[in-house]
């Protein structure tokens, strides 16, 4: 029998500051599985809605119950409604404004004609995988790179749990040189390389299904001047002597993913490996470190 797909989903709609509605965007898309649920941000009139589109219907008081937990008193004011089936997650994408990292723009395919030329423009479609750029932790990564490019162009770079690819995109067309990507997830790994092959990255950029760095494609370009690994606290702490193995001296790594309470604990596994901080990058929340190998 056929698990047909229902006719409508559910809308869960909250308006807010801009504050709040990035604390909720931040939370609900770590919280929610994105097999059957979107949650977009936009700016609305001089305030911020967010919008959680359920394919399935929620519980409705627990949804509430987790609004409060996230924005207060603010989360109560949420207003559930009906609407037509339709696929969500390219919906929800097609409403976000492009993203200004330093040099790179990260955009979807309704704003390319609006890139200027002086800037390198990432598209980055509607999908399930993680990383569009609006997210604290991606933004951070591309303002490391964009910081780190100013001085010096890396010649072999990884991408360590590459999600949509938009990190490894970024610095092959910013580097113009070979950058090996890896993600756990099947539905990543696809993801990123329908992303190479709409940023015409294909040559620079080979994109891997790797649990870490224990897949010798990962390791083959070693030692890495550049390795980027956004992905949460366990998995970082956890990866932190294979990084070491495959970073050349003086070579630099930027990781992610971590709320902000969590960077102490990553940049102490880090120290212990023989790593510097060399900078500190806080946004909504989260906190992205640019470590150099000593």
């Amino acid at each position: 029998m056929t698990d047909l797909l229902p006719e409508t989903s559910v809308l869960a709609r909250l308006v807010t500051d801009a504050d709040t509605a990035r604390r909720l965007s931040d939370r609900l898309m770590a919280t929610f599985d994105t097999g059957d649920t979107a949650v977009a941000t936009f700016e609305e009139a001089g305030a911020w809605a967010v919008e959680i589109y359920f394919e399935r219907p929620p519980d409705h008081d627990a949804v509430r119950r987790l609004l409060h937990s996230i924005a207060g008193g603010e989360g109560d004011s949420v207003a559930f409604t009906t609407v037509a089936a339709r696929d969500w997650v390219a919906h929800s994408l097609a409403r976000l404004t492009p993203v200004s990292a330093g040099r790179f723009v990260i955009h979807g395919g309704h704003d390319r004609r609006r890139i200027l030329p002086n800037r390198i423009g990432v598209e980055i479609e509607a999908a399930l995988a993680f990383g569009t750029g609006h997210h604290g932790t991606t933004r951070g990564c591309l303002l490391a790179l964009d910081r780190l490019l100013s001085r010096r162009r890396p010649r072999r770079i990884l991408d360590v749990g590459c999600g949509t690819g938009v990190l490894a995109i970024a610095a092959a067309r910013a580097t113009r040189r070979r950058v090996q990507a890896g993600d756990i997830d099947t539905v990543s790994v696809g993801v990123a390389r329908d992303n190479v092959r709409l940023n015409h990255a294909g040559a620079l950029v080979h994109v891997v299904l790797a649990n870490g760095l224990a897949d010798r494609r990962m390791r083959a370009d070693a030692p890495y001047d550049l390795v980027f690994a956004n992905i949460l606290l366990g998995p970082l702490v956890a990866l932190a002597t294979p990084i070491r193995w495959v970073t050349a001296p003086g070579g630099r790594v930027v990781i992610s993913g971590l709320l902000s309470s969590q960077g102490t604990a990553a940049l102490a596994a880090y120290r212990s490996r023989g790593f510097a901080l060399e900078r500190r990058i806080v946004l909504d929340g989260w906190v992205t470190l640019v470590l150099a190998r000593l």
